[in-house]
């Protein structure tokens, strides 16, 4: 006996896909699901009321209207409001990635003096807009300041401005970068290369790609195989890879998580909250070899301090 097909789609409109039915001619529900996550059921036009009509389902099963699919064009049903609910999300996530190019980062404050506090560094930067956070780097022994700092502002603007120029902090100069900046003396460009986790089987490189084109140019897609539940993703700005760092993004009904695919050592602050210098280990995948940018980093510390 042939295999029989009937023509699933989401939309009256689109172009359908064929599902396969089992061989009683009944067409079971997870094969609908696999290829449109979270439908619930089938619905179809019919050819002389005009109006939709619901398909039988029962125990997961689905019944072929008066025993024969006929060459009809069947639409996904999804629980109430799940489809639009799903599209407002996605349109939600698209809107805040954008916005996102303009969201505020930890700065790195490099060549505070050794007696500056938290205090002192939060009243110095409030002059320039308001401060969400504030934090001096001390020895875990001695508690005393390890010569550098982090501030994050609310406004962009602001974080732009400070920046842009040097600072006298309690007699010194001192000054405001991006840990992973191109402003900063041998530190690593950032990386155009983002993280997605928790992907499904059933994603496709062509899908992911054309899904992540909405937030900027996608140069590369990669999916492991085997498949081990997540890829890469790597975009032509890397302000767009960064801004996605992070969010978690509805892909065909999948909550996703993207993170950054570069290894630890390209995160300063990471290295640095995490007392990690001279230590070996990366990220899961990654290599290990270290040592020229944690030696860079350490110099560049060093030299503010003289």
């Amino acid at each position: 006996m042939s295999e029989l097909y009937i023509r699933v789609a989401e939309d009256e409109n689109e172009e359908p896909m064929e599902i396969p039915s089992e061989d009683d001619g009944t067409v079971l529900l997870s094969s609908v699901a696999a290829q449109f996550p979270g439908a619930c059921g089938l619905r179809y036009r019919n050819p002389e009321s005009q109006c939709m009509r619901g398909v039988r389902l029962l125990e997961g099963v689905l019944h072929a209207p008066e025993n024969d699919w006929g060459n009809l064009v069947y639409v996904v049903n999804y629980p109430k409001d799940n489809k639009r609910k799903m599209e407002e999300i996605d349109a939600a996530s698209a809107v805040k990635i954008k916005r996102g190019f303009q969201k505020t980062s930890d700065l790195i404050v490099l060549g505070l003096p050794w007696k500056t506090t938290e205090q002192d560094l939060k009243d110095y930067f409030t002059t320039f807009g308001e401060v969400i956070m504030v934090q001096v780097k001390r020895d875990a022994k001695t508690g005393n300041s390890k010569g550098f700092g982090f501030v994050r502002f609310t406004d962009y603007e602001t974080q732009t401005k400070v920046i842009a120029q040097r600072h006298m902090i309690d007699g010194r100069w001192c000054d405001c970068k991006l840990p992973n900046s191109k402003a900063c003396p041998d530190e690593p460009m950032r990386s155009r290369k983002i993280f997605v986790g928790r992907c499904t089987e059933d994603m496709t490189t062509d899908e992911l790609r054309q899904y992540f084109m909405q937030y900027g140019e996608v140069t590369d897609v990669f999916i492991p195989k085997p498949f081990r539940a997540f890829a890469f993703v790597t975009f032509a700005d890397d302000q767009v890879a960064q801004a996605l760092c992070g969010e978690d993004l509805i892909i065909k009904g999948v909550s996703v998580h993207i993170s950054n695919a570069e290894p630890k050592h390209n995160n300063s602050r990471q290295m640095m909250d995490r007392g990690r210098f001279g230590a070996g280990g990366f990220s899961q995948g990654y290599g290990s070899n270290r040592g020229g940018s944690l030696w860079s980093l350490l110099s560049l510390i060093v030299f503010y301090q003289l």
